[in-house]
């Protein structure tokens, strides 16, 4: 009885105090989900427990000064509570990666037991909370249908088995193209029955350009004078080109195997993930339009062209020329039209200007065009121009055929010591799903949005600057999880009648009245029509609130 008071006084202090009143879950359509996301490496930590082999990113880590991803948040051993986090959060699926050298460490052959099992648990345990608290939840869980959460699964999100990069270099050998389908065999016979949603490869083209042109990611490939490192080994003139090529190809085989052995019996979608930036030209001369034109083409068309027309840009073949890999006819066929949905990753927008054609032959000089990013942007810190992630998706729409598209991975990040108040990123992720609605309502047929990330992660090879909706202490050895603002906001744009009710068990869970105080501060901006805008009138609030609370309880 105590806790259903709980959630009444809740209810009733926060009923006119909505994060914002833009737009609602009801505004989608029908079927569209909201979720989260994380990936193995970054989330998983565990780097050698239980038969797991090194990734090309564990090699990577532990070749520079800085922080470990070797426990990260420590998924491994914590994925129950962290799916516990996601439903209270009301998600309606999550997106996940399967380490590839946890499952096969080898890269080939025999199939881990120990990571079989994990990854089975982790993702019978997205479905297990199903029925848990339809009743809780009163009638909101009976509307929405009680159906747990829905896995989104990335085969590979940049974490090739070492060992695979060690025989033959990876990426740059077609060698990985049965490979890779063979894993993706593992998955879907070992998996396939609980997840529908599958993207075979994570952002390609920036994998290929940052791992094998500039070499700022494993595997580090890279040729003077382009690398942002000192590489001991690759070629930036080509292997990207190759790089890119096998990864579509190698993709294009998995949606073979999918469509022949599973996809009837199974019912599942199979995509592949493009990071996409907006474009805009720096001014309005021809050249920068032209060079802005150019830009898409190398960043977006190198991915989807092939996929939707069976073949690169004109513009490519045309600067690359032979550096850059030719489909066969038969390779062609496999490769168009071998998806059931795109995956869009996108942050922010990005200014075009013309440069005169170089004479260093490599990914990023081939483009001839300066980018440098819109506003205030930087690397790390991104202005909110949710314009942008319209233009990305009218991009689509109108040059791609309108294709089914989920939104994978849109944030913001945030110094990682800073407040649990990131009204920010709530300023960020409000307007940027807005946008999403806006074009849905002008035909996109976009069906779902993934907040990057549900929880802090290891990110730019360090723990300085975080995406997550949730904190995590990573000087403490619980890495203890904690909800920042956005995670309580975010709540309410996906289900805004009921976010009061799931805020209460929240707060129970998460600390008591202290997170409610936090709470009520981050609201103070939305409701200070009602209440005064400084720090003791907020304490007032909270401190009456408190007292009422108990009051009621005592009543009864």
């Amino acid at each position: 009885m105590e806790q259903v008071l709980f959630l009444i006084t809740i209810f009733l202090a926060l009923y006119s105090g909505r994060c914002s009143d833009v737009y609602s879950r009801n505004d989608f359509p029908e079927g569209f989900v909201f979720g989260s996301a994380l990936s193995a490496f970054q989330w998983e930590g565990a780097v050698d427990e239980d038969g797991k082999m090194p990734s090309i990113w564990d090699t990577f880590v532990h070749s520079n000064a800085g922080p470990t991803r070797d426990i990260a948040c420590d998924g491994y051993h914590r994925y129950k509570e962290d799916v516990r986090l996601m439903y209270d959060m009301g998600l309606d699926a999550f997106r996940l990666s399967i380490s590839w050298s946890r499952l096969v460490p080898s890269g080939r052959g025999p199939v881990n037991p120990k990571g079989l099992r994990f990854y089975k648990n982790l993702i019978n345990e997205f479905r297990r909370h199903e029925n848990e608290l339809s009743l809780f939840w009163f009638s909101a869980w009976h509307e929405r249908g009680s159906t747990g959460i829905e896995p989104h699964v990335t085969l590979y999100h940049n974490d090739l088995p070492q060992a695979l990069e060690d025989e033959y270099g990876g990426w740059i050998d077609r060698k990985i193209i049965d490979d890779f389908t063979a894993f993706a065999d593992v998955c879907f016979r070992e998996f396939g029955k609980e997840v529908k949603f599958w993207s075979t490869i994570n952002e390609p083209n920036m994998l290929a350009m940052g791992g094998y042109d500039w070499g700022f990611v494993p595997p580090v490939h890279c040729s003077p004078p382009f690398g942002m490192v000192n590489c001991s080994r690759g070629n930036s003139s080509t292997e990207p080109y190759i790089a890119l090529h096998n990864m579509l190809l190698a993709h294009a085989s998995t949606m073979r195997l999918y469509k022949q052995k599973y996809k009837d019996k199974q019912n599942g979608s199979l995509g592949i993930t493009c990071f996409a930036y907006w474009m805009v030209p720096l001014t309005s001369s021809e050249e920068n339009k032209i060079a802005t034109q150019r830009a898409k083409d190398f960043y977006l068309g190198w991915v989807l062209h092939p996929l939707v027309f069976g073949d690169y840009p004109d513009v490519m073949k045309r600067i690359v020329g032979k550096r850059l890999p030719s489909f066969s006819k038969e390779e062609s066929d496999l490769v168009k039209d071998s998806f059931d949905f795109l995956g869009v990753i996108h942050y922010t927008t990005m200014y075009i200007a013309h440069l005169s054609h170089s004479h260093h032959e490599d990914y990023v000089s081939d483009m001839s065009v300066l980018m440098s990013p819109f506003g205030n942007s930087t690397l790390v810190k991104f202005d909110v121009l949710p314009w942008g992630l319209e233009g990305v998706l009218e991009y689509i729409k109108h040059n791609y055929g309108n294709p089914p598209v989920y939104i994978l991975e849109n944030g913001r990040p945030t110094n990682h010591h800073s407040s649990l108040n990131d009204m920010g990123r709530v300023e960020y992720l409000h307007a940027y799903i807005a946008a999403v609605l806006k074009s849905v309502r002008n035909g996109s047929e976009t069906r779902g949005y993934f907040q990057w990330s549900f929880m802090d992660l290891y990110e730019f090879v360090n723990y300085n600057y975080t995406y997550g909706l949730y904190h995590v202490d990573f000087s403490d050895p619980e890495r203890q999880r904690s909800p920042k603002t956005s995670a309580f906001c975010k709540i309410e744009k996906f289900d805004p009648v009921w976010f009061p009710f799931r805020v209460g068990f929240l707060i129970q869970r998460e600390g008591g009245y202290e997170v409610l105080y936090q709470i009520f501060s981050s609201f103070r901006p939305f409701w200070k029509k009602q209440y005064a805008a400084d720090h003791a009138e907020a304490s007032k609030v909270f401190h009456s609130l408190k007292a009422f609370h108990q009051w009621i309880v005592l009543q009864f």
